[in-house]
C-alpha cells in the first residue's frame, strides 16, 4: 500500500500533526540542500542534479512508497559508484544507467522479492559501506586541502600517494575555510538551543559569507567550478538512448539497483524502530524505482533512503508522507528564489560535510568491536568486502562478498545434516507405543535439508549401510526441503540400493517436496506406491511384502 494511501486510510492528520509535518518538512529540507549538493559533486556531476534528484525522490518516494517517514534523495553511498559511470559513460550514460535501475528496482518489487534484498550479510553490508566512506573521504582531500589540479588515476592507491605528496602546497585559504566548517559541523551539535538547528547549513552559510567577503581567488567555489546553479526548476529531457548504451550498462544499472534496494530497505527498517510503524519493503522499493526513472528525465541522478534525513524527519516529528514533500517543496523554493547566492559556496565547506558523513558511514565503533567478536568467517568477510570496496570497485566487493558468505553459509549447513539409523526403542518411544521391527527391515531418519551441498553426506551414510536388509525404510519427518540436486543425487542413491536388492519406501515426506518429486521422474525409480505420509503405514507396507516374500 502506498504510504500516502496508508496515511489517508488512518483517518487523515489532526492539526497538531500537520504542524508537525509541516516543520519536520522544512529542517529536512533546510538538511538536504548542502548534503544533495555535495553528493552530487563528488559523485562528478553538478551540484544542481544533486538538488534536483532531492526533489523528485522526495515527491515519489512519500507519494508512491512503502514507509510513511522515508525521506528519499542522493546518498553518501552512491559516490563511489556513479563517480565511475560518469567517468567511463558521461553524464548521459549514468541516466539512462539510473533509468534502467529504477526498472529493475520495480520489477523486483513486482516479484516481491523485496524482502530478500534484507537478507544480505550484515558483514558484506557494513564492509562495503565502511569502504565507500574511506573512498568518500580520500576522495575529497583536493577540495579540503585545496591541492592544484591532479591528474585523474583511477587506482586507490596512485591516487592517496599523490595527495599526500601533494600535501606541502596545500591552499591555505582553502584549508582555513574547511577546516573552520568541519569545526561547526563538529561543535553545534554539542552546544544547546544552538544544536537543534541544522549545522551542515550553518557550516555552508557561514563559509559563504566569509568567501563573499574576502573573495580569495585560490577557494574554488561552485560559482567558480560549475557557474554557479541555474535559478528556476529543472527542464524535461528525455537521453538519447541505443540498444549499445543499454547493453553496455547492465552491469552498472544492475549495481545501483542492487545498493539503492539495499541502503532504501535499511533507511526504512531503522525508520521502524524509531517511528514505531511497520514498512512495505515491495512498495518501498516501487517508489525508489519510480523515483530513479523519473529523476534523471529531469537532470537528477540516483536516488535512494536517506538514512540521515529520515532520522531528522522523525525527531522533528515527521510522521506522514506530508513532510517528505515540504521538504521537496522548499528545495524548490530555494531554487527559484536563492539559486544566484550559491556562486559563493566553498567546495571547501562541501568537502568538510562529506568527511563528516565519510565518517558516520564508516561507523569506526561498530566496525571494531565487530572484528573483535564476530565469528572469523564473518570477520573475514568483512575485511575483504572493505578492502576490495577501496582497491577494486564495489561491484566486485559485493558479489565477493556474497558469494563467500553463501559458501561460510552452505558450510555450516552441511554440518547440520544427520543421517543414521532408528531404533525399535527410540521409535517406541517416540510413538508411544512399543513396535517391534524384522532384521531384514531397517529404518533410517534424516535430519536437515537435502539440498546440493549437504547431499553428500547422506549418499555417504546410505552407501555405508553395514548389511543389506531387504527393505529400508527412510523417514524424511525433519527435513524442511530438498533442492532439485538432492532429488537427482537421491534417485540415484535409490537405484544403486535397489540393484543391490533393497526395496526402499520413504515416509512422512513434507507436502512441498513431494509436490517437486512429482514434478521429475523420481517416483518411477522409487515405485509409486513406495512413498507413504505415515512411518506405521510403510512400515506395515514393508511387513506385509516381507511376509508374502517369505511365504507366509
Amino acid at each position: 500500500m502506498f504510504a500516502i494511501q496508508k496515511a489517508y486510510l488512518q483517518g487523515g492528520l489532526s492539526k497538531s500533526q500537520w504542524a508537525q509535518n509541516l516543520i519536520a518538512g522544512l529542517v529536512v529540507g533546510v538538511v538536504a540542500l548542502p548534503l544533495a549538493m555535495a553528493f552530487a559533486i563528488a559523485s562528478g556531476v553538478t551540484p544542481q542534479a544533486g538538488i534536483y534528484t532531492a526533489i523528485i525522490a522526495g515527491i515519489c518516494v512519500s507519494l508512491f512508497g512503502g514507509s510513511q517517514v522515508q525521506i528519499a534523495g542522493p546518498t553518501g553511498a552512491f559516490i563511489v559508484l556513479l563517480s565511475s559511470i560518469v567517468v567511463n559513460y558521461g553524464f548521459e550514460g549514468l541516466q539512462i544507467a539510473t533509468m534502467m535501475a529504477g526498472i529493475i528496482l520495480i520489477l523486483i518489487s513486482v516479484a516481491k522479492l523485496g524482502t530478500v534484498i534484507r537478507y544480505i550479510p550484515t558483514p558484506v553490508i557494513m564492509g562495503f559501506t565502511a569502504g565507500i566512506g574511506v573512498t568518500i573521504w580520500i576522495g575529497q582531500w583536493p577540495y579540503f586541502f585545496g591541492f592544484p589540479n591532479l591528474p585523474y588515476m583511477p587506482h586507490f592507491h596512485e591516487k592517496i600517494w599523490a595527495m599526500i605528496q601533494a600535501l606541502p602546497y596545500s591552499d591555505i585559504p582553502t584549508l582555513v575555510i574547511a577546516l573552520l566548517s568541519l569545526i561547526l559541523l563538529l561543535i553545534l551539535p554539542r552546544i544547546p538551543y544552538i544544536n537543534k538547528m541544522p549545522s551542515p547549513i550553518i557550516a555552508m552559510v557561514v563559509a559563504t559569507i566569509i568567501q563573499w567577503y574576502y573573495q580569495f581567488p585560490t577557494v574554488q567555489t561552485i560559482g567558480s567550478a560549475f557557474g554557479g546553479i541555474p535559478q528556476g526548476l529543472p527542464e524535461f529531457s528525455i537521453p538519447a538512448l541505443s540498444l549499445d548504451k543499454i547493453f553496455s550498462l547492465i552491469g552498472p544499472a544492475f549495481t545501483i539497483a542492487m545498493l539503492g534496494a539495499i541502503e532504501s530497505l535499511l533507511s526504512a527498517v531503522v525508520a521502524d524502530g524509531m517511528s514505531g510503524d511497520k514498512h512495505d519493503s515491495n512498495t518501498e522499493l516501487f517508489g525508489q524505482g519510480l523515483a530513479n526513472i523519473v529523476a534523471p528525465l529531469f537532470g537528477g541522478i540516483a536516488s535512494t533512503g536517506a538514512i540521515a534525513r529520515t532520522a531528522t524527519n522523525i525527531r522533528q516529528g515527521g510522521n506522514s508522507p506530508i513532510a517528505g514533500i515540504i521538504h521537496a517543496i522548499i528545495l524548490i523554493l530555494i531554487l527559484l528564489f536563492l539559486a544566484p547566492y550559491a556562486v559563493y559556496i566553498p567546495l571547501a565547506s562541501m568537502a568538510a560535510i562529506l568527511f563528516l558523513v565519510a565518517y558516520n558511514m564508516s561507523d569506526v565503533a561498530r566496525f571494531v568491536k565487530m572484528i573483535r567478536l564476530a565469528p572469523r568467517a564473518d570477520v573475514g568477510i568483512l575485511v575483504l568486502t572493505f578492502f576490495l570496496t577501496i582497491f577494486t570497485d564495489l561491484v566486485v566487493a559485493v558479489n565477493v562478498g556474497v558469494m563467500l558468505a553463501i559458501l561460510f553459509f552452505m558450510r555450516r549447513m552441511v554440518g547440520t545434516i544427520d543421517v543414521h539409523e532408528v531404533s525399535c526403542a527410540e521409535l517406541s518411544e517416540e510413538i508411544k507405543h512399543e513396535i517391534t521391527i524384522h532384521p531384514d527391515i531397517m529404518v533410517y531418519s534424516v535430519e536437515g535439508p537435502l539440498f546440493f551441498g549437504a547431499i553428500s553426506s547422506f549418499e555417504r551414510v546410505l552407501n555405508c549401510i553395514h548389511k543389506d536388509p531387504k527393505f529400508l525404510i527412510i523417514r524424511f519427518n525433519q527435513v524442511p526441503f530438498v533442492d532439485l540436486t538432492g532429488i537427482r543425487i537421491l534417485s540415484s542413491i535409490i537405484g544403486e540400493l535397489q540393484r543391490r536388492g533393497i526395496v526402499v519406501l520413504l515416509s512422512e515426506v513434507e507436502y512441498d517436496i513431494r509436490v517437486e518429486m512429482y514434478k521429475t521422474d523420481f517416483l518411477d525409480v522409487l515405485g509409486h506406491h513406495h512413498m507413504w505420509r505415515k512411518f506405521e503405514s510403510a512400515l506395515h507396507k514393508a511387513e506385509r511384502d516381507l511376509r508374502k516374500t517369505n511365504g507366509n
